[in-house]
């Protein structure tokens, strides 16, 4: 019988991801929620984008480490939370959801707890602490490609803002912290806020990555 300690641990780890992905699905789900608004959409189309903009990322980490049936699927507590986050937006179109930032900074809160709870379950399931920060990182991306897909909109991944970069950031954190034995949870707090206000102060000082610059022969040529 393993020593209660292991357990505890155990048992603070599940609950730590099931906090973690709670909270990462009702965000994430009212980013999706948001654009379907904007763009829109009936009242089966916002929920639509809400639930796939919630529930994705954390579907492909499951699938990738063999946690099956994945838990978005598994659990009802997670569709329940995207359907109310839907509902809450397409009912209450609050001033902030006008606003352009409004969408970021709630997928800017989901990429942070995603990206952290990618990362714990990752590590609980024995993966290697590279991979474990490469699927933190995924787990965080996910929900968003998926959206903007979705709305026919280029991922926010694929242009210059430092989106990945602020998932591994966070997701690097947690697999540090494991390294050196940190305590789980002030560890996912931490790395959850990092990743928030790095992506925060990239959105607002327009920081991004090298762009990609076609030459006219590119368009003579018509490429892409």
């Amino acid at each position: 019988m393993p020593p209660l300690t292991d357990l505890l641990q155990d048992r603070v780890i599940r609950e730590l991801v099931l906090t973690l992905d709670l909270a990462g699905t009702f965000v994430f789900a009212i980013s999706g929620a948001m654009l379907g608004v904007r763009r829109g959409l009936d009242v089966f189309g916002v929920l639509v984008l809400s639930v796939a903009a919630a529930v994705s990322g954390g579907i492909l980490r499951d699938l990738v480490i063999g946690a099956t049936p994945p838990a978005a699927i598994d659990d009802w507590r997670y569709f329940a939370v995207a359907m109310a986050a839907g509902f809450l937006i397409f009912f209450w179109y609050s001033p902030i959801s006008r606003l352009r930032t409004g969408i970021l900074v709630f997928d800017a809160a989901g990429l942070a707890l995603f990206a952290v709870s990618g990362a714990t379950k990752a590590i609980a399931f024995g993966l290697n602490p590279m991979m474990a920060a490469f699927l933190g990182m995924l787990t965080g991306i996910g929900g968003g490609i998926v959206r903007d897909l979705l709305v026919v909109r280029t991922p926010v991944v694929l242009q210059r803002d430092l989106y990945a970069v602020a998932a591994l950031a966070g997701s690097t954190l947690v697999v540090i912290g494991e390294q050196l034995d940190w305590p789980a949870i002030p560890t996912a707090i931490g790395a959850a806020a990092v990743c928030f206000v790095f992506r925060v102060i990239a959105i607002r000082l327009r920081w991004g990555l090298p762009q990609a610059r076609p030459t006219p022969s590119d368009d003579e040529l018509h490429i892409g």
